[in-house]
């Protein structure tokens, strides 16, 4: 038997090496994937409890909580409860755990994924400690006019859905005595909202659901819940005896619960109004004490922008310069347009109903976006219905309802009815809510996302300036369309007409997202919102008046939308710098939505690390 030579030193030194390189590689393998782990589980304990903690957001964003791993819930309104200690700590602990996991371990997803999250729990951190800045009565947005519509087009699915709905009628009460407590609360900490604000949300509880309305059986939350449930009846889903017992319990409800809550949220408004320390005007976030960071954090929460307020300042003035400019070459080329603005022939557009001009818009769209992962070219189904007349008056002039992430098919948008509407205002409304617009987008990530299994805890996450900054972005694109159907039919004057209220609606909205920094952040008044509008030829101080209340009660609202819009048109000359001759808008809106909602940092950070264009 022949005898092994010895190893050699040099041979010894390899083995070595190669054994300490297999166990790292071993290691950084059982790390990689045991951070994988924690973060799945991390992440969907997360996902559950705040789906299980309110059952009507679980609704709208799960159609079938059962295939998310949610088996068993009770149904829950919560009842507001600011208590910050409580949720500054556990929003301390979650970053611990997050931050006790190595991103570089995780996949390319899920890396994402981290950063937003770690993104959102860090503002809400730094936001807890202002928790009585808060607004959830306001006029415009408060939880007192959003619930009726929730409650209107809660999806009945199954016996359950029904079943989980009336629960959530039962706790109507305790739902808005909690928004009442922390009005008297924020008053008492000497954070009062101002009477104007109060007597605008008293005036809602007033006029959403009446008495008389009930007694008739006009109501919409009862004309709604029959027509759900005769669509059950069809399915063979619930009896003809099982639907009467459920209106019967509604309408028990109704009367008994959320009619009387609504009257006692009212009264005691009411007695709020003119109680000592109550301003009469609302005033710029500023005048609270550390107002201004407040501002700051909410800027992020509200727009998923990073930038500082003298960046954005800057941004919105240098655009404000370009689109005046615009408007007044357009003018001075074409002083014709003048006696077209005042005819308002332009506005003219042979666009027919609203189904019309959704598919009219999906034609215009199909160069530009990419078409719905898992759809055909005709998209997902979209209902247009009227806002009840006893919302009419404080709802928006349009709206679209967003759908769970496993049932797109079916889309509502209301359109408010209470002022006339002209075709091209529709026409570009219909771009913002349905396509490309808010329907387009929220149909296309909810595809995107169960097709790549992408994390269930992005469902959560929420960025306003992403989704409202894509709809002012493709409302814009709905005047190009307007203007080049106008064109095609020869109407050439009326499409220039059509490019002048584009550059006009881009310059109100850059106006008012100004007066939000000079009225939360510089503490402007009512006087110089008057004296910045004069500069336009808006010489009216009652509008000023109403422009000044509206951005004071809605902090970031503008921002939201315009700042939102000018991020996107920022990331999308990054991304004509970085893929040159290959880029196309087509490919930057592939990537834009494929990446899903997102902060602005973050999403410019990923797409500095795309190292191609995204086609579909």
């Amino acid at each position: 038997m022949k005898k092994r030579s010895p190893l050699s030193p040099a041979q010894l030194l390899i083995y070595a090496f190669l054994f300490l390189l297999f166990t790292l590689l071993v290691i950084l393998l059982f790390c990689s994937g045991k951070d994988e782990k924690k973060f799945t589980r991390l992440t969907h304990e997360l996902f559950v409890e705040e789906m299980t903690s309110n059952t009507l957001t679980m609704h709208y964003n799960l159609a079938y909580p059962e295939n998310f791993g949610i088996h068993n819930y009770k149904p829950t309104l919560p009842v507001f409860q600011p208590d910050s200690k409580k949720h500054t700590q556990e929003l301390q602990q979650l970053l611990e755990q997050l931050r006790s996991i190595h991103p570089e371990n995780l996949s390319e997803s899920d890396a994402y994924t981290y950063e937003l999250l770690k993104g959102t729990l860090e503002n809400s951190l730094a936001s807890g400690e202002f928790i009585y800045y808060q607004t959830p009565l306001s006029p415009s947005s408060g939880m007192q006019s959003q619930l009726p519509i929730l409650l209107a087009e809660y999806t009945f699915r199954s016996k359950r859905d029904v079943e989980d709905y009336l629960a959530l009628l039962g706790q109507t009460d305790a739902y808005l005595s909690s928004f009442l407590a922390f009005e008297q609360e924020k008053a008492a900490q000497g954070l009062p909202s101002s009477a104007h604000a109060l007597k605008q949300t008293r005036h809602q509880c007033d006029t959403i659901i009446t008495a008389d309305a009930l007694n008739a059986g006009t109501h919409f939350l009862q004309t709604s819940f029959e027509e759900r449930l005769d669509d059950l009846v069809k399915q063979s889903i619930l009896t003809p005896k099982e639907k009467t017992l459920y209106v019967k319990e509604n309408n028990l409800l109704l009367h008994n619960i959320v009619q009387p809550a609504y009257t006692k949220l009212a009264d005691e408004l009411f007695l709020m109004e003119d109680a000592p320390g109550i301003p009469d005007l609302p005033s710029g976030l500023c005048r609270l004490p550390d107002g201004r960071r407040y501002y700051e954090n909410l800027l992020i929460a509200e727009t998923g922008s990073y930038r500082s307020i003298d960046e954005i300042k800057q941004l919105l003035q240098q655009t404000l310069r370009q689109e005046y400019q615009a408007i007044t070459q357009l003018a001075k080329e074409h002083p014709e347009l003048m006696e077209y603005l005042q005819n308002a022939s332009y506005e003219s557009l042979p666009c027919g109903d609203c189904s019309s001009i959704l598919n009219d818009l999906q034609h215009c769209m199909q160069n530009d976006f990419p078409a719905l992962p898992s759809s055909t070219r005709s998209g997902a189904k979209a209902i247009i219905k009227p806002v009840s007349p006893s919302l009419a008056e404080y709802c928006a002039p349009a709206f679209y309802l967003t759908t769970p992430a496993d049932d797109s098919d079916t889309n509502v948008i209301y359109i408010n009815q209470k002022e006339p509407i002209s075709d091209l205002e529709l026409f570009t409304t219909l771009a913002h809510e349905g396509y490309p617009g808010h329907l387009y987008q929220n149909v296309y990530v909810n595809q995107h996302f169960e097709k790549e299994q992408v994390n269930k805890v992005r469902q959560i996450l929420w960025y306003g300036g992403y989704l409202e900054g894509w709809a002012i972005y493709v409302e814009f694109y709905g005047y190009d369309y307007a203007s080049r159907i106008l064109s095609e039919q020869g109407r050439e004057t009326d499409a220039l007409c059509v490019q002048l209220a584009k550059h006009n609606r881009s310059l109100l909205l850059c106006m008012y997202s100004l007066l939000d920094i000079k009225i939360h952040y510089e503490d402007g008044a009512i006087e110089d919102v008057d004296s910045f509008l004069k500069v336009f030829g808006i010489d009216d101080k009652d509008s000023a008046r109403d422009i000044f209340c509206y951005i004071a009660e809605e902090p970031c609202n503008y921002l939201k939308y315009y700042l939102g819009y000018l991020e996107i048109l920022s990331l999308q000359q990054e991304a004509k710098a970085l893929w040159g001759e290959n880029y196309s808008d087509r490919s930057f809106h592939t990537f834009f939505l494929n990446a899903g909602p997102s902060d602005f940092q973050t999403l410019s950070n990923y797409l500095e690390k795309s190292t191609s264009p995204h086609i579909d």
